[in-house]
């Protein structure tokens, strides 16, 4: 009981992870994480997708005809979201979330699309600092290098949002607003290797146009 429990705080943990939350911290949790049994992540998803997807439907989320049913998308969500890390704990994948209304269905899916980008690229910069912090405990970067990449990822978010290439569609859902508006929820994830892929490119450009020499050294000292 004690674990599952666990498991439950570390995924919550996850989903609402913040800039001041340490590297080590990060790590401690993903490493605790990886322990639980495929069996365990599996009933754990199920059952916060079950009570996310009456949550939702009591607030009046509906899916479109032919889609998966609610709970069987949220349940994919949350299996994606809990899904493998590599070596250095970083997510095999990333989730992006957003609402948009509009007047018409695909205005309001079109611009949850791209407020759901955003919200990607600021997972991805929350996800590269914390590598970066991590690879400074480890001391493979000194704190000068590590400063001036952090600082390179945070000037970067409309451009890694910019970047991102295409997601995966996790969750999408409605629910009708008054003056017959719609509201859509978008739900999306990205390939953590082609987030790091992106993060470096943003960072490398941003030194080289710094005039920092650091971009010709980035490859091997971040080792991805």
């Amino acid at each position: 009981m004690k674990r599952i429990v666990l498991l439950a705080a570390l995924c919550m943990a996850i989903s609402g992870m913040s800039f001041a939350q340490t590297a080590q911290e990060l790590l401690k949790e993903r490493q605790e994480l990886a322990k639980a049994t495929k069996a365990e992540l599996n009933k754990k998803a199920s059952d916060t997708a079950r009570k996310e997807a009456k949550k939702f439907e009591k607030e009046g989320w509906q899916v479109t005809p032919g889609a998966l049913p609610l709970d069987r998308q949220l349940d994919r969500a949350y299996m994606m979201q809990m899904a493998e890390f590599d070596e250095d704990m970083f997510p095999k994948y990333i989730i992006g979330e957003a609402m948009s209304i509009g007047e018409h269905y695909d205005a309001a899916k079109m611009q949850a699309q791209e407020l759901a980008k955003l919200n990607l690229a600021a997972q991805i910069q929350t996800e590269i600092t914390a590598l970066v912090e991590n690879s400074l405990a480890n001391e493979q970067l000194s704190e000068g290098q590590a400063e001036s990449i952090s600082k390179s990822v945070m000037a970067g978010k409309n451009l890694i949002s910019q970047s991102i290439g295409r997601t995966i569609t996790l969750v999408e859902a409605y629910r009708e607003k008054k003056g017959g508006n719609k509201e859509v929820l978008l739900r999306i994830a990205y390939s953590g290797n082609m987030a790091k892929k992106v993060a470096k490119k943003v960072i490398k450009e941003d030194l080289k146009q710094k005039g920092d020499e650091l971009h010709e050294q980035l490859d091997e000292l971040l080792g991805w």
